[in-house]
């Protein structure tokens, strides 16, 4: 009887263990997953806060394009009124964002002079290597998100998931068609 209770003690403290380190690494792959959605959340900060700096470089050329410029600002308030949206929300809130982004930069082509503005031509590289940065957080979260949602779905660790209340990441993905469509850039 000895030996069965030592066995029985032993399968319980190597269960106890095993749910200890499952339940260890979906807090690990859940900080992970949040870490990645902070760095998509600092490159937007960077983008929000560019885009004042090119409006201003832009509205001394564009007297004409006022309701661009508009739109533009308007769009930049509704992506950081937004900061606190899930991953659906804020995807929709930023391709919108980036919709009117890229309608500025096709009206620019119709501005020689602002084209070989230095001030507007290092805004517009930053602003190219903002939206190269936001793109890979964006993946990275994405994959931060599949990571612990694997981990959350599959068994045994669904099990203790289950159990402690972990919940399913939500991708940051573009749903709407015009969103994924490229811009159109006319050079006319």
């Amino acid at each position: 009887m000895n030996i069965a209770l030592w066995v029985i003690i032993g399968i319980i403290i190597i269960l106890f263990l095993v749910f200890i380190s499952t339940y260890n690494g979906l807090i690990g792959t859940r900080n992970q997953t949040k870490n990645a959605w902070a760095q998509i959340d600092v490159q937007l900060k960077r983008r929000h806060d560019l885009i004042p700096n090119l409006v201003e470089t832009v509205k001394g050329y564009m007297q004409h394009e006022r309701a661009t410029l508009e739109a533009v600002t308007n769009a930049r308030n509704l992506a950081q009124a937004g900061v606190s949206a899930g991953p659906g929300a804020r995807a929709k809130l930023e391709g919108e964002l980036s919709g009117v982004l890229a309608r500025l930069l096709a009206v620019v082509e119709r501005y020689p002079d602002l084209k070989a503005n230095q001030n507007f031509l290092a805004l517009q590289e930053e602003l190219t290597s903002t939206e190269n940065k936001i793109s890979f957080a964006r993946q990275y979260y994405n994959d931060s998100v599949l990571r612990y949602n694997n981990q959350i779905q599959m068994f045994p660790s669904n099990m203790v998931a289950n159990m402690t209340g972990f919940k399913a990441g939500e991708f940051f993905e573009v749903k709407a068609a015009e969103e994924r469509e490229a811009p159109k850039v006319s050079f006319k």
